[in-house]
Order: structure tokens, then C-alpha cells, then sequence
């Protein structure tokens, strides 16, 4: 079978204005207006540990977390957005990062989400949205995730969310003085349609008990499809 691209153009770079879900928007970052908020809810001692696999951070102020932010945007081409409740409270963050349009790849990646957003449907849904973008607005080939090989919690959920893993590159890094062997994590366009299916069941409000509690898990939904 040949791997020949038959009339490939390079897909637009990612334009997510702003989205609105059933638990939450997902919009650009405007650290003019955003910083304050996002410090409060993700920044500080009491949020360290939100930062501990994350390249940068924790920030002892809002300037210094809009200021790097800023950096990474101009350097790296770092697409931030925020996470909002549907009243408007500052739930996280969640970036594109490691931009290839002509390759037809993106990564999602810095996801810092509260201690409020985090184990929520909340949480899977910025997940689904963000991909939706990628896939369905933009045509990307590939999705990727990674991470620090030692954050058993970020392996995890790129496996429940429906990512396959590629394998471990072996002293990757020096991060924050310490050596980070790097999981890597992808989707693909063909992948798409059985996630983007398992995710709108999950999601669905037929999925959840009067308490909340879910009906079906998404490894499950996703392993009947």
C-alpha cells in the first residue's frame, strides 16, 4: 500500500476563538485580563503541586505567570486558552503546542486545570473540544501528548481519552534540575471518529446518574465502538 498523500495541503494553523460546551468555555488566553483570575485559581503555594510535571511554573504572582506565558507564545508559538465555567469562573489552562501544519500535527500539552476542574465531565469535555478543532475544523493528521514517563496521572488519561502510546524517549530533558524521560502519546485522523463518538456518549446527560455519577465509562464506551 502506498503512503503517497494525494492532493495534502498544509492545514491552517489552530483558530479556536471560543467554544462553548455543555460545563464550560474554552477561549484564547488574554493575560491582560486573564492573568489575575488564572493566578488565583491555578497559581501560588497552594497549587505547587498543579505544576510539578508542567516545564514551567509555579508562579509566585500573576505578572511573572502572564510574562512567561507571553514568552512561550512569541518563541514557541504556544497556543494558551482558558477554562471557564458556564458562569464564567477561571477553571485552567490548556495550550497547542508543537505546531507542524504542514505535517498536519499539533500537541496538546501545559494542561493545568484546578483542583475544582480536575475529575470532572468538565475536564474531559475541554479535552473533546480542543481535539473537535484540530480534527474536525482543521483536518490535522495527528494529535500528540506528552509527558514526564513518572507522571502515572497524565499516562493515564491520554489512555482513557483515547490516545495510543508510542513508546519512552530515554533521558529526554533536564526539567526543573531533573532528568524527565518523555511518554509519547497520539491520536490520528482515522482514530478520530471512534473518539470523537465515545466522547459525545460519555458526555451525554443520559450518561450520568441523578448524583452525577457516571453509567458508563469512557475506556468502555470506546471499547464497544
Amino acid at each position: 500500500m502506498s503512503d503517497r498523500l494525494e492532493n495534502w495541503t498544509k492545514c491552517a494553523e489552530p483558530n479556536l476563538r471560543y467554544v462553548k460546551g455543555r460545563h464550560v468555555t474554552v477561549e484564547p488566553v488574554d493575560f491582560t485580563h486573564d492573568a489575575e483570575a488564572l493566578f488565583n485559581t491555578v497559581g501560588g503555594k497552594a497549587n505547587a503541586d498543579l505544576w510539578r510535571y508542567i516545564p514551567i511554573g509555579p508562579f509566585d504572582n500573576a505578572d511573572d505567570m502572564g510574562a512567561v506565558f507571553k514568552r512561550f507564545a512569541e518563541k514557541e508559538n504556544w497556543r494558551t486558552h482558558v477554562i471557564r465555567s458556564l458562569s464564567g469562573d477561571v477553571l485552567g489552562m490548556a495550550s497547542y503546542m508543537r505546531l507542524r501544519p504542514a505535517a498536519g500535527s499539533i500537541e496538546v500539552g501545559c494542561i493545568v486545570y484546578s483542583k475544582q476542574l480536575q475529575r470532572t465531565p468538565a475536564a474531559t469535555e475541554v479535552m473533546y473540544l480542543m481535539a473537535s478543532h484540530i480534527f474536525d475544523d482543521l483536518g490535522y493528521r495527528r494529535y500528540e501528548w506528552k509527558c514526564n514517563n513518572a507522571n502515572d496521572g497524565s499516562k493515564r488519561a491520554a489512555l482513557r481519552l483515547g490516545f495510543v502510546p508510542e513508546g519512552v524517549f530515554r533521558q529526554d530533558q533536564v526539567m526543573k534540575g531533573e532528568n524527565r524521560d518523555t511518554a509519547w502519546f497520539s491520536m490520528l485522523d482515522k482514530e478520530w471518529p471512534q473518539a470523537k463518538a465515545a466522547f459525545e456518549a460519555w458526555l451525554d446527560a443520559e450518561n450520568f446518574d441523578e448524583d452525577g455519577q457516571q453509567k458508563r465509562s469512557l475506556t468502555d464506551i470506546r471499547a464497544v465502538l
